[in-house]
């Protein structure tokens, strides 16, 4: 702050250096969305690990198609990942230990699995308010193999006690909840009680409980629900069940809107009726109409064919799965080993865990579908099982867009995100040249960054980016309304589809 200079001598005074470090955002944190055997319902959940998935959400599940794309995400380089589980009619257990009425955390039969116990060994036994309750998640119901264990000691039936029993199992328990408005008046009697048989896991999900029921958006459920995270770059949503797809025109449409409206990509698997190349030929064009056109399809993605792999609750037989999970994880590897401006394809994209392709095609089958925006997965000799196409939805050739290309796009919107995060403290600020003399230093900063990482073309960074902002972009008239306009430029890199080999022969030549 500045000096107030008051007495003869020397002042100390420190000048900000106007450097604002801008930190760019994650790329491949991926959203799933699906059914799950146990979780919070529409509360999306950060998880780093498929350990995790199995602790909160149960593991695989022969009817959860989710669960192995998640379990897929992990085996292929994912390391992020937000799961949002949806139910159609699942039904809560309870435990009665006397006046306490505990209530399974989440819906599902797996809380028929929970086993309660009251004990008075607590750091006081003679007060009569004091209690431990332990609550344990069998394997199964009846076992006496225990799955988790959770103990809160030293619960008191007092409200005004710093453990009251309430507010301490509502905030530290991940098992159970406490039901009902009744209050203890004294502590519980020792005791252990197993779960109701009541828990069940309702009927299969459908696109009502993902994107098209009534309320979901204002009571942000379902999809919507991903507006109670900060932020997200992928969104897989695997089939309803092992028989029926997604809705096109219903959950991939609005699902679509929304990744474009947060910034993110929706990666969209082939519908289970694309047996064929043709099939994949003449569907492509009404998946890229129904789920919103060009507009939309710039953030979305389309990958065939799907994939034969071992299913572990089937004796590792080979069952055909969706290729969302592995697609995301190859997106994630690629970024971290590469960079978000390099395409997640060609012969570093190599899938893991996959036995064979649902379909196996020529170059000339390729040769159909990449024009189209389809993205294909190939079997090539030596590199085995690779993703071998990233174009957009709208990167049909007769679409001639510009964000036709899956590399060149995400990197547009990692760009923006970051930069929209990093430019919040010009709000308010003074608008005149030493505001934008600050924008240019920390946002130039930040392209150089990139440029020198191999993010953009061009030999030097005034061929690769710019940043513009002085009285060219923000006239007088937007300064009296309170606007400073940035402009910011680069030039992309775009994948290398098409290697042309050109040989010719020397004969004949005159050598002197």
């Amino acid at each position: 702050m500045p000096v107030n200079p008051t007495y003869p001598g020397v002042y100390i005074e420190e000048i900000p250096s106007g450097v604002r470090t801008i930190v760019g955002v994650a790329t491949s944190i991926t959203a799933f969305i699906g059914r799950a055997r146990k979780g919070r319902i529409d509360e999306p959940i950060r998880i780093q690990s498929f350990g995790e998935f199995e602790r909160q959400f149960g593991g695989l599940w022969e009817k959860s198609t989710m669960s192995y794309a998640v379990q897929q995400y992990f085996q292929n380089g994912g390391q992020d990942a937000i799961i949002l589980r949806v139910d159609n009619g699942g039904k809560f257990s309870s435990i009665t230990l006397g006046e306490l009425t505990l209530q399974a955390a989440s819906p599902g039969e797996w809380g028929k699995n929970l086993r309660a116990a009251i004990d008075h060994q607590t750091s006081n036994p003679n007060d009569a308010k004091l209690f431990n309750l332990t609550v344990q998640q069998l394997e199964q119901r009846g076992s006496d193999k225990v799955a988790a264990t959770e103990i809160l000691r030293n619960l008191s039936s007092e409200p005004d006690s710093r453990r009251f029993y309430k507010t301490v199992i509502e905030q530290e328990s991940v098992l159970v909840n406490v039901i009902g408005n009744t209050t203890l008046t004294e502590r519980p009697a020792e005791l252990v009680v197993n779960a109701n048989e009541e828990g069940n896991d309702g009927s299969d999900i459908t696109d009502t409980q993902i994107s098209t029921g009534q309320g979901l958006e204002t009571d942000r459920k379902g999809l919507y629900a991903l507006e109670k995270t900060d932020l997200f770059n992928l969104l897989c949503i695997p089939p309803l069940t092992r028989i029926l797809d997604v809705g096109t025109d219903t959950t991939l449409k609005l699902a679509a809107q929304y990744c474009k409206k947060r910034r993110a990509m929706l990666i969209v698997d082939p519908p289970s009726n694309w047996t064929s190349i043709a099939n994949a030929q003449t569907g492509i064009d009404t998946l890229r109409r129904e789920i919103g056109g060009v507009e939309v399809g710039t953030n979305a993605a389309v990958f065939f064919p799907r994939l034969k792999m071992a299913d572990p609750l089937k004796e590792n037989r080979t069952e055909e799965f969706v290729p969302c999970g592995v697609v995301a994880g190859i997106f994630a590897r690629t970024d971290a080993q590469r960079g978000v401006w390099k395409a997640p394809a060609g012969t570093e994209a190599s899938i893991l865990g996959v036995r064979e392709l649902s379909y196996k095609m020529t170059d000339d089958e390729n040769g159909r579908l990449n024009p189209l925006g389809l993205n294909c997965i190939r079997q090539f000799p030596v590199y085995g099982n690779v993703v071998w196409g990233s174009r957009t939805l709208a990167g049909a050739d007769q679409l001639a867009s510009e964000w036709k290309y899956v590399p060149v796009r995400r990197l547009a919107l990692f760009l923006e995100e970051s930069l929209y995060r990093g430019t919040q403290w010009v709000v308010f600020e003074p608008n005149d040249e030493p505001l934008w003399a600050q924008i240019r230093l920390n946002l130039g900063a930040f392209m150089n960054d990139l440029f020198r990482r191999g993010a953009f073309q061009g030999k030097t960074p005034r061929e690769a980016y710019f940043v513009k902002c002085d009285r060219e972009t923000t006239t007088q008239n937007d300064i009296n309304l309170g606007i400073v306009n940035i402009w910011i430029g680069f030039a992309p890199l775009k994948p290398a589809e098409f290697v042309i080999l050109k040989f010719q022969q020397i004969a004949g030549q005159i050598v002197t």
